[in-house]
């Protein structure tokens, strides 16, 4: 367990990081003894301080949901962090490369909350209840740290959260088999990654429902109009300055997005 002077150095650190675009060593390597509780205490810091720049928190995000994440990331259990309005892109957006330090992409699903929902016992049918509509997302993912990373490196680094892109076709969460929502996505033309959303623990909604419960035993929840990122179905791709990715969701439509 960590003093409350080192958290807020960890933060600090993150944050200073993040300025810079220069990674720092492993808080796990720094803090040995660094707990999840820990960890998360760190991103409720760090979020703080983008808050206090400016950003507002508009949803969360759910990581390393699906095998395919977990396996890249050699990690075995989900996390969470939060989405920043000022990191929040539309259908086409040109972004500028050198906002991040190595960035990657990510095919996902977002859920548009029409409800708050919180609790303890939450189950797939709460979740598709209190949601508005699901629309197909990008997200981008950054490490502040070096690799390879602990599970508290990645929670206490806002779950490797960067930007995200939506876009596609909004469609409510029954008129669709969420399940068998498929993508790919490809880079400068070239099809380099596939996935479906059932490797989303099964169901998107899963993933979901499973953050709600977190968020109980720290007495918080969703609110009504946030965005949740479900996790990714396809292992992450990396891009760079002049690259241009496009994620087909098929009945769900596309995402272009270019990096300049």
């Amino acid at each position: 367990m960590l003093t409350e002077e080192q958290r807020q150095e960890a933060a600090d650190s993150l944050l200073q990081a993040e300025k810079t675009r220069r990674v720092i060593p492993q808080l796990s390597k720094t803090y040995s003894d660094m707990t999840i509780d820990d960890a998360y205490d760190v991103q409720r810091r760090w979020a703080e301080a983008r808050i206090k720049m400016g950003a507002r928190i508009v949803g969360r995000k759910i990581g390393l949901t699906s095998r395919a994440m977990q396996q890249a990331s050699k990690m075995t259990e989900p996390d969470y962090g939060v989405i920043l309005d000022d990191r929040l892109y539309c259908d086409g957006a040109a972004i500028a490369s050198n906002t991040f330090i190595k960035p990657r992409l990510e095919t996902e699903l977002a859920f548009i909350m029409a409800t708050d929902l919180n609790g303890i016992g939450c189950q797939v049918h709460d979740v598709l209840r209190a949601t508005d509509f699901v629309t197909p997302a990008l997200e981008i993912i950054d490490y502040r740290t070096e690799v390879p990373r602990a599970i508290v490196d990645t929670i206490a680094d806002n779950a490797a959260y960067a930007a995200i892109v939506m876009g596609g076709r909004p469609v409510r969460p029954f008129d669709v088999n969420l399940r068998w929502v498929g993508a790919t996505l490809s880079k400068n033309g070239v099809i380099e990654e596939t996935g479906l959303s059932a490797g989303i623990m099964g169901q998107p909604a899963a993933g979901i429902s499973w953050l709600v419960g977190k968020l109980a035993a720290v007495n918080d929840g969703l609110k009504k109009g946030d965005i949740v990122l479900a996790g990714s179905f396809t292992r992450p791709i990396d891009i760079a300055a002049g690259d241009t990715a496009h994620a087909d969701y098929g009945e769900l439509g596309s995402i272009g997005v270019s990096f300049r």
